[in-house]
């Protein structure tokens, strides 16, 4: 019986005056030495990576180059706006890579938002370009990150999951955007890919409320009646296991750690705050409802230490270990 062809999965390597590129290199090298039906191929600047000479010549052997011409040469921890359509470029080769299938999942180290907008180019995010890139009206932000045995009383490991409705928009603009039909997308994308990337059959959903208290029953606000709970009722009878809308200071329960596959916050904050905290770090950011795979890090460019070999891969470890964990998935889901 013929083996199958190893999973390909590429990295854009982003800010070239950050740590991506080097984090990038390590994490890539770690995970190619876990995952001997895997190669990887690093987009990026030529001049941007260091090959360290005691690297494993299987490993080398699965770790692909694609160079991509800097506008400007990087300075480490300088940003320059000249380089921004660099940037940009890389995101675009990963995508349309994966669409053609040429890449089973494409995985985005971090990028300097201001600096791209500075040279005259809109982007508010990696979620927002890769959706509008893609076609797709809407997606979903959502954050994984391990949760070992006995953490906060958990009996057994499991996975923190964060989702978020809106996500890089301005606090006093989240309950103008909050609508019935976004959170029931909202919910439908979440639950969809659950069960078809991530393997779980029947995923548990809990969803917060916006205001203190989940609205206090009107008294602090009436979103939570006038909105978001008939989306959690719509979506309860299309068969999806979802409840709430419970308070965002209460949400994430300790107990409900045991139980609850995804959490989903209304706003970037609520959700992601409470999340940073108890991942430390440590955390993959995915986006759902794209027709490609698509992870990150979650953590941002480290200007301050860029070049001085003190960043952390841990982050694109996991990104790459998710990537490849969900490609597997759905190469096997589509069989």
């Amino acid at each position: 019986m013929p083996q199958p062809a190893p999973l390909n999965l590429v990295i854009t390597t982003g800010e070239p005056a950050g740590i991506g590129p080097e984090v990038s290199l390590s994490a890539a090298a770690t995970f190619l030495a876990e995952q001997e039906d895997a190669q990887i191929t690093l987009l990026g600047a030529s001049d941007l990576f260091s090959i360290p000479k005691q690297l494993n010549p299987n490993v080398l052997a699965r770790l692909k180059f694609e160079n991509v011409e800097l506008q400007t040469p990087a300075q480490v921890g300088i940003l320059n706006s000249d380089n921004a359509a660099y940037v940009i470029k890389l995101l675009d080769l990963a995508l349309e890579g994966c669409l053609q299938q040429r890449f089973d999942a494409m995985v985005t180290a971090p990028v300097q938002k201001s600096v791209i907008n500075d040279a005259g180019i809109r982007f508010s995010g990696h979620t927002e370009y890769l959706a509008q890139y893609c076609g797709v009206g809407q997606v979903v932000m959502m954050l994984c990150a391990p949760l070992p045995k006995g953490f906060l009383g958990i009996k057994q490991a499991r996975d923190l999951r964060v989702a978020l409705v809106t996500t890089h928009i301005p606090l006093q603009a989240v309950s103008a955007t909050l609508n019935q039909g976004l959170i029931l997308k909202t919910i439908q994308i979440v639950a969809r890919d659950l069960q078809d990337r991530f393997g779980i059959a029947n995923p548990m959903i809990r969803m917060a409320g916006l205001n203190p208290h989940a609205g206090e029953s009107g008294y602090l606000g009436r979103e939570e009646i006038e909105v978001i709970t008939p989306a959690i009722k719509e979506a309860q009878s299309l068969g999806i296991a979802v409840s709430g809308p419970y308070p965002g200071d209460t949400m994430f329960d300790a107990t409900a750690l045991e139980s609850v596959d995804v959490f989903i916050a209304m706003y970037h904050d609520q959700g992601l705050a409470p999340f940073k905290f108890v991942t430390f770090g440590g955390g993959v950011n995915v986006t759902l409802g794209l027709p490609v795979i698509r992870t990150s890090v979650d953590h941002g460019t480290a200007l301050d230490i860029a070049g001085s070999g003190t960043a952390d891969p841990g982050s694109m470890l996991q990104a790459l270990r998710l990537a490849y964990q969900l490609a597997k998935n759905q190469r096997r889901h589509s069989q």
